[in-house]
């Protein structure tokens, strides 16, 4: 009980307008008052900003401000904008550091929009949170399950659970699209934390088109790689692996890991991103998979964002807690409790490996 007295007690002050009105009057607490109030304030405008960085990778403007600034008015021609509008539009953006106005009349990229350039896999995302704007049009219909056909949901139909006979290609080729350009950036955080020198062969589970898979491959030159995933993605990912030039390195295998037969022998299976999309008993499936793929004293790999008490591991929450369920199944899990299932699924030994962007991804290993 003793926890809760002064969540409570806080909650009732703040809750209070006489004494919001008296603390803004003391100086020591002005600072304090003016950043809760700024922290509200943002969460009141968060859907705008959100709109002012969509509107500028809609318009390319990371493209064509890479190399430096450009007169203001004629961008606002180029990219199709009223002079008014522009002139809102980059204000916004430059409040909030996507674009830096510059007396002479001028536009260039600010700090922020500057780390759009050449990051596909953030501005793919950008551009696919369009969709998921649509399911949070009446968040409480959402919410209360008066809105089950979301757009998240019919793009990541796979999730349903219901086998790979009922996806739709076209939905298959859109979300594998997508995965393969936002996964780059978990792959690169997943194998900056976790060194396979030693590794002789990995089994990437749900691997889709093979994203992981091939940075794994590129990285460690003498790594035995295989993906399995869906049939209709599986066939994906051998096009995009053969493309790469990756074939004679990289096997595909089309099966459902939660149900079909998986090979086996391997040193390390990896679970990238895969997890946080399903409910526990899912999980279990997957995790057993896993098991059985590796050898005795293999190494499961699982990588996907986890919540926490951490500020990266609140966002992770706020977010996914949102997305998982406008896609219909899932979850975002702390590390503590992926560590519960993988010893549930017979693992021993987990331990969490630090990212260097840890709201990208986390990464945890176990032992077979």
């Amino acid at each position: 009980m003793a926890g809760g007295v002064f969540p409570s007690l806080r909650n009732r002050l703040l809750g209070s307008a006489r004494f919001r009105d008296s603390i803004q009057k003391v100086p020591l607490f002005q600072y304090v008052a003016r950043s809760q109030a700024n922290d509200l304030f943002r969460l009141v405008g968060g859907f705008i900003h959100s709109q002012v960085l969509l509107a500028c990778v809609r318009l390319d403007l990371v493209e064509r401000l890479r190399n430096g600034a450009v007169d203001a008015s004629a961008l606002a021609r180029e990219t199709g904008l009223s002079e008014e509008g522009a002139r809102h539009l980059f204000a916004a953006a430059d409040a909030l550091g996507l674009l830096e106005l510059q007396q002479d009349g001028r536009v260039m990229l600010g700090p922020r929009g500057a780390t759009l350039v050449d990051n596909p896999g953030v501005l793919a995302m950008i551009r696919h949170h369009a969709l998921f704007y649509e399911d949070l049009l009446d968040p409480v219909a959402l919410f209360s399950g008066e809105h089950r056909d979301t757009r998240m949901g019919n793009l990541w139909a796979y999730a349903s659970g219901e086998g790979s006979d009922s996806l739709d290609p076209a939905a298959v080729r859109q979300y594998s699209e997508l995965m393969a350009v936002s996964q780059t950036m978990v792959a690169d955080q997943v194998l900056g934390a976790v060194p396979l020198r030693s590794c002789r062969s990995l089994l990437d589970i749900g691997g889709g088109s093979g994203a992981f898979a091939m940075a794994a491959a590129r990285r460690w030159p003498k790594l035995d790689v295989a993906v399995a995933d869906l049939p209709p993605v599986a066939a994906i990912a051998r096009e995009r692996i053969r493309a790469a030039d990756l074939d004679d390195r990289i096997d595909v295998f089309g099966a459902d890991a939660t149900a079909d037969p998986l090979p086996d022998g391997f040193d390390m299976v990896s679970l990238v991103r895969i997890l946080h999309d399903h409910g526990d008993d899912t999980v279990m499936k997957l995790l057993g998979a896993a098991y059985r793929s590796l050898r005795p004293g293999g190494t499961l790999l699982v990588g996907e964002p986890m919540a926490g008490n951490s500020p990266s591991g609140r966002l992770v929450s706020a977010y996914f807690n949102v997305y998982l369920f406008a896609m219909g199944s899932g979850l975002p899990r702390r590390p503590e409790r992926l560590a519960e299932l993988c010893h549930a699924a017979g693992f021993r030994r987990v331990r969490r490996r630090r990212t260097r962007v840890p709201m990208i991804t986390g990464v945890l290993l176990a032992d077979r």
